[in-house]
C-alpha cells in the first residue's frame, strides 16, 4: 500500500506540510502480511479459520499502530478541540475493534463483522481528516478488510469504499482544490490496486491453507482408521492362528485319547488286559504331549517336537504313534537328503509338520485306510509334502472342506504355498503341499 497524499508546489506551505509522507507503508505491509503468510496448515479449533492462531499478531499491529498514531497526533498542533476529538475517535476505534471486531474475527458472523469494518472506515476518515499523517492506518484496515471479508467481491467493495472514504478526508483536509484532487488520485489509484492485489492474493493463501488443513483433516481420519483396520486384522489373524494351533495339536490329541481310551474300554470290557495296558500307556504319552503343547503354546509357536529333534525324526514318530494307534501301515518316505530338510526355517517346518498332522488327523477320522504314505521332497524350489492314502476316498467338489482343511490352507498360503486335495471315491486322497524353499544360513 502506497501513501495517499502527495505534495503540490502550488499549494500553500501549511497545506504541503499535512499532505507529505508520514510513514514508509510497505513496510508495514510486510509484516502484516508475513502473519498471514505464517499460518499453519492446520485448523486452531474445530470449524475455525487457519489463520485465527496468528491473531495475537494482529492485536500487536493493530494496538502499536493505534498508540503510535495517538502519540503523533500530539505533536501536530491540532489545537485543543481537534486533539480531543482526534483522541475520543481513536478510542472509539480501540473500543470497536475489542469489543465488535475481534467477536467478528474468531466468530466469522456477518453482522458484528460488517459493523466493525464500517465503523473502521469512519473512524480512519475522521481520524485522516484531522490529522493527514495518521493514513499509515489504511494498512492495518485493509488488511482487517480482507481478513474479515466471506468473499472476493466483498472485500473488493469494501477495499473502494475505504480508499474512497480516506480520499475524500484527505480532500477536505487539503481544503476541496482541484490541484489537491488530482495530487491525491494518482496515490488513491495505486493504493486501490495495491490493495485489491494483495487482498485477492490473500485470500487465495487462506483458501488454499483451509483446503490444506481439510485434505490434513481427512488424511489423518483416513490413517486412524487404516491403524485400527490394521489393529483389527492383526486381532483377527492371531485368533486365527491360535484356532489353528489349537486344533493341530491339543485337538488332535485329545481325540486321540478318545479313541484309544474307547479301545481300551472295549478290550476291557472283553478281558483283555494287556492290549488296555498299551491303550493306557498311549493315552499316558498323549497327554503328556499334549501338556507340553499346551504349554509350548503359551510361550510361543513353535511345536515342543521340532524344538527337540528334526521334522524328519518327528514325522517318523507321529507315523509310528498313528500306527499303534489305529493299526495303518505309516510309511515316510525322503526325496531329499536329512541335512536339506533340516537346513529349512522353522516356519516352513511347523507348516509341513501341521499338515501332515492334519491329513493323518483326516484319514483317522473318514478315510477307512489300511496305508498311508508321506512323502517329503523338493522340487523347481518349492519343498513339498504329500500324504496318500487307500481309504474310501471322496469326490473333491461333493464335500466341503472343515475347519482343518481351511486352517491348513491358511497356514500354507501365509508361507506363499497352496495346497491341492485329490481323491476318488474308493480309491484314497492325495493331499500335497508346497511352499517356496528358502534354506537358512547355517
Amino acid at each position: 500500500m502506497n501513501q495517499l497524499t502527495g505534495t503540490t508546489s502550488s499549494l500553500p506551505e501549511r497545506r504541503r506540510t499535512e499532505l507529505s509522507p508520514a510513514w514508509t507503508g510497505p513496510r508495514v505491509w510486510i509484516l502484516v502480511w508475513r502473519k498471514m503468510g505464517s499460518v499453519q496448515s492446520s485448523r486452531g479449533g474445530a470449524g475455525q479459520p487457519v489463520w485465527t492462531r496468528t491473531l495475537i499478531g494482529w492485536h500487536i499491529v493493530f494496538w502499536v499502530l493505534l498508540g503510535m498514531t495517538l502519540a503523533l497526533s500530539f505533536l501536530g498542533n491540532l489545537g485543543a478541540v481537534r486533539q480531543a476529538l482526534f483522541a475520543g475517535t481513536v478510542v472509539v476505534l480501540g473500543a470497536a475493534y475489542q469489543f465488535i471486531g475481534l467477536r467478528a474475527i474468531r466468530s466469522r458472523q456477518a453482522l458484528p463483522s460488517y459493523a466493525y469494518r464500517l465503523v473502521l472506515i469512519a473512524c480512519l476518515m475522521v481520524l485522516i481528516g484531522i490529522y493527514p499523517q495518521s493514513v499509515f492506518l489504511m494498512f492495518i484496515a485493509s488488511a482487517q478488510i480482507w481478513l474479515l471479508c466471506a468473499d472476493i467481491r466483498e472485500g473488493v467493495g469494501l477495499s473502494l469504499l475505504l480508499v474512497l472514504g480516506v480520499g475524500t478526508a484527505q480532500l477536505w483536509s487539503a481544503g476541496w482544490g482541484w490541484d489537491a484532487f488530482w495530487s491525491i488520485l494518482p496515490w488513491m489509484l495505486v493504493s486501490l490496486v495495491v490493495s485489491l492485489l494483495f487482498g485477492i492474493w490473500i485470500e487465495k493463501v487462506i483458501t488454499q491453507s483451509q483446503q490444506r488443513a481439510e485434505l490434513i483433516e481427512q488424511l489423518e481420519s483416513a490413517r486412524d482408521e487404516l491403524a485400527e483396520a490394521h489393529h483389527s486384522a492383526g486381532v483377527m489373524a492371531e485368533r486365527e492362528r491360535m484356532a489353528r494351533e489349537i486344533h493341530d495339536t491339543l485337538a488332535q490329541g485329545m481325540t486321540s485319547i478318545v479313541m484309544l481310551a474307547q479301545a481300551a474300554s472295549a478290550e476291557l470290557s472283553q478281558g483283555g488286559t494287556d492290549g488296555a495296558s498299551a491303550r493306557l500307556a498311549a493315552i499316558e504319552d498323549t497327554a503328556r504331549e499334549n501338556l507340553a503343547e499346551a504349554r509350548a503354546l503359551v510361550a510361543a509357536f513353535t511345536p515342543v517336537a521340532l524344538s527337540e529333534a528334526t521334522l524328519t525324526e518327528v514325522l517318523r514318530r507321529q507315523a509310528e504313534r498313528f500306527a499303534a494307534e489305529t493299526g495303518v501301515d505309516v510309511q515316510v518316505w525322503l526325496d531329499l537328503p536329512d541335512d536339506e530338510v533340516a537346513a529349512l526355517p522353522q516356519a516352513q517346518q511347523v507348516v509341513l509338520l501341521r499338515s501332515a498332522q492334519e491329513a493323518l488327523a483326516n484319514v483317522r477320522k473318514h478315510a477307512a485306510a489300511t496305508q498311508v504314505l508321506i512323502t517329503l521332497g523338493l522340487s523347481d524350489g518349492r519343498v513339498w509334502i504329500e500324504i496318500c492314502d487307500d481309504g474310501t476316498g471322496f469326490t473333491p467338489g461333493s464335500v466341503s472342506g472343515g475347519f482343518g482343511l481351511n486352517a491348513m490352507r491358511g497356514r500354507v498360503e501365509e508361507s506363499g504355498g497352496t495346497v491341492e486335495v485329490e481323491s476318488t471315491p474308493g480309491r484314497g486322497t492325495r493331499v500335497q503341499v508346497l511352499i517356496p524353499a528358502v534354506q537358512e544360513d547355517v
